[in-house]
């Protein structure tokens, strides 16, 4: 079965979505919980598995779905369809969190993406959705990812989810580029992906960059990010004082009820 080809609009600066124009008979999958909206004519229905035509079968069905459960994400696959008798239609897929929604056309990147495992956010139907394995001990140790990332296949078109500011760097045979491991989003099969430490005990404790880098070395093309959602999630936890943080404002004389300040503490009743 051959990928649907489908046309799209990317909206937003921070919090993008993106529009997908669906022909009649075309479908595309989706992360649950992504679909934004639908119009009328468009269908949706969930599938076992991946939804590819790799899955055809009910052991090709359970291996992908599999595949998916090890990944983090559901059994099922979201379909949508556009089923009106005549006329395009449009269903649309929203970011997650702040961030940059990237377009892959597979076949221009050898037809595979090895990727973070929560960043897929919808493709084309056919696209088939797999599990790629680190295999050295360091990486799936302390690459961040684990030892297992998500792996997109086929000759269609992919969207994924970059937390912050997109940075996409095509590694030339050899060069290396060292990488905090939470930011990486994807890259290309051919790019090697190993860990380094960071070489000295002081930096590893007080630099606040952690004990190791990724290195990646070329040829190739990686996909970068500037705001790791657990980056993020850390400086929320940090700041929020009802879950144990500690708000800047914490302490001064004009901070509010909300951030801890003195005279809001005062006022409050926390005094």
């Amino acid at each position: 079965m051959a990928m649907d080809v489908i046309d799209y609009k990317l909206y937003g600066e921070d919090m993008q979505f993106v529009e997908i124009e669906l022909d009649p008979g075309e479908a595309a999958i989706g992360e649950a919980g992504a679909m934004m909206f639908m119009e009328d004519g468009v269908v949706m229905d969930t599938l076992f598995g991946d939804g590819s035509a790799q899955s055809k079968g009910f052991w090709n069905k359970l291996a992908g779905a599999g595949k998916r459960l090890i990944t983090g994400e559901g059994l099922f696959t979201t379909v949508f369809q556009n089923q009106a008798p005549v006329g395009k239609k449009k269903v649309a897929f929203a970011a997650p969190y702040p961030g940059t929604i990237i377009p892959v056309n597979l076949p221009e990147v050898g037809g595979t993406l090895i990727c973070q495992k929560d960043s897929f956010l919808c493709a084309a139907k056919g696209v088939s959705l797999g599990i790629a394995f680190q295999q050295k001990l360091g990486v799936g140790l302390f690459g961040g990812e684990g030892f297992i990332m998500q792996k997109l296949e086929g000759d269609g078109l992919a969207f994924v989810h970059a937390g912050g500011t997109l940075y996409r760097r095509d590694l030339a045979p050899g060069e290396v580029l060292r990488v905090d491991t939470g930011c990486i989003v994807a890259l290309q099969p051919s790019v090697s992906f190993d860990i380094q430490y960071v070489g000295k005990l002081k930096s590893a404790l007080f630099s606040g960059e952690g004990l190791f880098y990724a290195l990646l070395r070329g040829p190739g093309t990686v996909w970068l990010q500037s705001l790791p959602l657990s980056r993020m999630a850390n400086r929320i936890v940090m700041a929020a004082p009802a879950i144990g943080g500690s708000s800047r404002d914490q302490g001064s004389l004009l901070g509010g009820v909300a951030t801890g300040g003195l005279l809001g503490g005062l006022l409050g009743g926390d005094e």
